[in-house]
This record gives C-alpha cells, structure tokens and sequence, in this order.
C-alpha cells in the first residue's frame, strides 16, 4: 500500500478531551476518528488491525472446534422480556418501535437470541456438545462514554456459546475456552492476568476474566501480595479478623435505644459531623428491590461501601436495584436518610448483615421516622438479620482470603475478555430443551465466551508504546515494514525504493511505502508513530554506497544492508506469508 493512495491523517497532537494513551495514539496515527460520542470511524490502518485480531480470533476458535455463525443485531424484545433481561439493562440499552409498533432490542449481546437459535435446530444430545461463536458489532447505551473506543457505545465483539447436556460437558467445554483465550490474547502479543469475576448481569454462578493492566481501565483487580489470588473487584474476599460470635449477647452496659433529633441530616457524613460519632460506629441501611419486586435491608458499617454483586449474592437473586425514594418509604415507613433495622416487621422486610455490623458493641442508625435517628443499637439484642455474610467491597490492606500473611492490594485493568457458566439461565426461561440419553427432555447447559476485539486494539497500544508512538506486536501490527525515502525527489532515491516495493510485494510482506514528497524529519516522525515493526530507510548518501537503512521500532536498532539482502535481513517470524 502507498501512502499517497490511502487515508493516514496523523496529528502532532492529539484534541484535549482524550485521555487514556490508547486514545491519544489512535487519534495521533490516525486509525480512528470520531462520529460522535461512543461512536468511531476506523480509519485504514485501524481496520486493517482490526481484522487481524478479527482473523487471529478466527483461527484459534476454529482450532478449537467451534464453529462460525452470524446473528441479526436487531432482535424483538419479547425474548429480553423472557429471561428478565429487559429490564435489567434499563437505559443501557438501545430499543425502539418499527411502523407497526413491533419493539425491538440493538442487541449488546446474542445470549437470547443464540439460545431460541439452538432450541429450533438441536433436539437430541447426539448432536451435543456444540460451541457457535461470531464477531460482530454489539450496541450499548453508554450514560458516559470513555477512554476512545475502550468504553463505546458501539464496540465489535467475539461471543461464543456452548450448550452440553450436562455439568461434566459445561466444565470440558470452559476448559478449552479458557485456553484458548489464553493462546488468543498471547498470540497477540498482550501482557494479561486471568481473575476470578462477577458474571453479573450475564448470570451463572462462576465466571473468569481476562485484564490487562493499564493506568486507564475502567476496573479494578485485587491482587494479593503474597499468593497469586486474583480477583475483580466486585468479587473480592478478604479474610474477616474478629472471629467474635455472629450474634453476641446484649452488653448490660449499653442501655436500650434511644431516639435523638436529626433534623435534615440524612448522610453518615452529616451524622457524623453533627454527633461527633465515627462513621466505623454507624450502621448503614440500604434498601433494594431483587429480581423486580421484593424489597431487602442490606447493612453496612458507615465508613464501608455496598457491594451490590455481594449483597445479590446473598440474598440469592437473579437481579438487584437500588429501590427508589417512593419504594423506601413503602417498605419502611420512613423517608430516604432515616432507614434502620429496629423495629422493622421480619416479614415485611428481609434484613442482610454484613458481618462487621454483628462485631459491633452499639451503633447508631435511623429510628424509622423522619429527622429522627436511634443510638445505643446493639445487633443481635435490637435487630436479628435474616442472613450474615460479606457485603462490601474489600479495600487496600485487607487479609487475602486464600493465604495467611498477605495483604490485598488493588490496579486498574481493562476487560478484555470474560468467560462465563451460565448454566440453565438462559435455557430456562426460553424453554430450550434437548431429548437426553434417558428420553427425558431436559434444558441445555450453557456457557459464555466474550472477546472485546476493540479493546484488543487499545490494550496493545496500552502496552506497547513510547515517546514517539505506537511499536505494533508482529502478529497484529497493521503492516510489517514501512519502506519511506528521505528524499523522493531524488530520482535514484524513487527508483530504488520503488523496486524495493515491489520485491517485497511479490514476496507477499505486507509493505506500507511512504512515497509522499514530504521532510525526512515528517516521514520518520510519523512511521515511529504509526509503529510499524520494520522501517527500511532508503537515502541518497547511502545509496552511493549500495547501503539502505533497516530499523527495529521495539529496540530502535539500526543496520545498513545492501539491497539485495533485504529478504534475509527481513527472515523473522509474522514477517514472511
């Protein structure tokens, strides 16, 4: 490819509301340019990197025995409404009304749609196991879209399903595409770590997720360090240090509750200020609504924050909402700021405790009426929760849970990838069933496989860059050597280069030949930039002596060559078909 005959609009820098160097280096090389916000143009060096990691995704999923499909993005929505889903998504999703009312779903991912697929073509466990996957663009409504095409709202994504008759095949089919994953992300050159995770609004019960590090990911990974315990952050444990009884007998010391003034101060900072009372000695009462209509108390320690997978975790939902002002009052009587547990009927309300509350001597809380809060609250004397557990989130320094002298310690990361086990979640609900062994119809068992193909893109750029610009892995880089003249006025210097590029060609390397009649210094500026992993430098004072300069972008090494070497110089892996 000529420069002169693409599409490369580089920038000496990049606009002021980029942040993350990913988005910078984009914009700068010019492999995108954005429509509007969350949405992007790829530019031609961005497809072409785009479909290598498209094509090395391709190869390894097809190597591991799944096979290729493609799947309508817009979806009636009577099918989200099925599996609850619908309503989860809330305003993150895209839906609208055709001419005759029918509404419809830009699907940000195909679980329902895979899922009726499979339950009209696969009736008997002799066609089992079977994993499909396709790539192909996925829409979200992002309320606040970020970091260029790291967080979108339109994003190209890899999913795969596999349906088993069993739990025995779900756990064979994970295994093959946890590995595989691992052989995707290392043949595209990327630094990863592989946590345990929240499957969250995908559903099942266990999931892993593949994060790289990087200053500006929108998650955050616990890592312990003595132990190689990794987790996201929604999941993280953390080893609880006072093993006291859950439910302590009441200290005669503490008197019994009592109501005190409050008068507009609703927030544990606002109490806290007013009373002089630590936050670490104030209970926290949230109200939720699961699975769409049964409201729960989850309590916390003032100076602790909810941690929404963990308490939907306990309370054993599917899924799980903040309840709304009106909802809170319903539910306790009480306006938003003056909740508590004491008093509360405990088949009106569920009540979950995070363990910490139940360590408490006495604590203050709300009194269940307006401007009004109680203090002298003894758990276990004044209130008895339906359930214990671990609700918040872990913070630096916690105890790792798996080993006995490591401290937890929290990066950012970005997803780039997510393995789930779904189970029957979604089976269930669309009554996808198959004939088993026994004759008896029984749902499919499913599992979940997402890549972020854009977030490939980003996350190389994330860790292979420098000063000067992107240095491309071999196996995704956009071209593998960028041939440019330090003078192309210079009629030998034009000749040269020109038969150069096409040796090269007929040789099938994949050749980027910057042939503009611009400054030597432009030209070397923008190949470190764009990041090509060999440049080939042909110059008229080297050209006297039969020389031509090649470059390695990773080290910055420099050797002069006589033409006609160029092939052996250039023998390294991805470089040659």
């Amino acid at each position: 490819m000529k420069w002169s005959q693409t599409i490369i609009p580089t920038l000496r820098q990049p606009p002021k509301d980029a942040e993350a160097t990913s988005h910078k280096l984009m914009l700068r090389a010019g492999l995108i340019r954005q429509l509007s916000s969350g949405v992007y143009n790829y530019l031609p060096l961005g497809w072409r990197v785009l479909r290598k990691v498209i094509e090395l995704i391709r190869d390894e999923m097809d190597r591991a025995g799944a096979v290729e499909l493609f799947m309508p993005s817009l979806q009636p929505s009577e099918i989200w409404k099925q599996t609850g889903r619908y309503e989860s998504l809330a305003d993150d999703k895209f839906s609208f009304k055709n001419r005759v009312a029918q509404e419809y779903v830009l699907a940000p991912t195909h679980e329902e749609c895979i899922t009726s697929l499979m339950a009209e073509t696969v009736n008997s466990y002799r066609q089992l196991p079977i994993t499909a996957y396709q790539i192909q663009t996925k829409f979200r409504d992002e309320a606040r879209p970020r970091f260029g095409v790291i967080r979108s709202k339109e994003f190209i994504m890899k999913d795969a399903y596999s349906f088993d008759a069993d739990e025995a095949g779900l756990d064979k089919s994970y295994e093959i595409m946890y590995r595989t994953y691992e052989r995707i992300f290392t043949r595209a050159g990327l630094q990863f770590e592989i946590v345990q995770a929240d499957p969250g609004l995908m559903g099942g019960n266990f999931s892993h997720e593949f994060m790289l590090l990087a200053d500006f990911g929108e998650d955050i990974v616990a890592k312990c360090s003595s132990c190689p315990y990794r987790a996201s952050r929604d999941i993280a444990a953390y080893r609880f240090e006072n093993s006291k009884n859950l439910a302590p007998a009441a200290d005669a010391k503490v008197p019994r509750p009592e109501k005190f003034d409050t008068p507009n101060l609703k927030t544990i900072e606002e109490i806290s200020t007013a009373f002089k009372v630590k936050p670490a000695e104030m209970i926290k009462s949230l109200i939720y609504v699961i699975d769409g209509g049964e409201p729960v108390m989850a309590l916390l320690r003032g100076d602790h924050e909810a941690n929404e997978a963990k308490i939907r975790r306990l309370s054993g939902a599917a899924t799980i909402r903040l309840a709304t002002s009106q909802e809170i009052e319903k539910a306790t009587g009480a306006p938003v700021g003056y909740v508590g547990p004491v008093g509360v009927p405990g088949k009106k309300l569920k009540i979950l405790s995070d363990s910490a509350i139940m360590q408490l001597t006495s604590g203050v809380t709300g009194a269940n009426e307006s401007d009004r809060h109680l203090r002298n609250v003894v758990p276990g004397r004044d209130f008895s929760p339906h359930a214990v557990g671990d609700l918040r989130y872990a913070v630096e320094g916690d105890r790792c849970p798996a080993c006995e002298n490591g401290r937890l310690h929290f990066v950012r990361a970005m997803e780039i990838g997510h393995v789930f086990k779904l189970g029957i979640r979604y089976s269930k609900p669309l009554k996808a069933n198959f004939l088993s062994r026994e004759g008896r119809e029984q749902p499919f068992i499913m599992g979940c496989y997402g890549i972020g193909v854009n977030r490939i893109l980003a996350g190389a750029i994330e860790q292979n860059h420098d000063e000067n610009g992107i240095i491309w892995p071999e196996s995704i880089a956009p071209f593998h050597v960028e041939l440019l003249t330090v003078n192309h006025a210079n009629a030998e210097s034009r000749k040269a280069a020109d038969e150069i590029y096409e040796k090269l060609n007929s040789a099938g390397v994949e050749t980027l030949y910057d042939d503009r009649d611009e400054r030597a210094g432009v030209k070397f500026n923008d190949a470190d930039l764009i990041g090509v992993p060999v440049q080939v430098v042909v110059g008229e004072k080297n050209l006297k002596a039969n020389k031509i300069e090649l470059k390695n972008r990773l080290s910055g090494e420099k050797q002069l060559i006589e033409p006609k070497n160029i092939f052996s110089a250039l023998k390294r892996p991805n470089i040659f078909p």
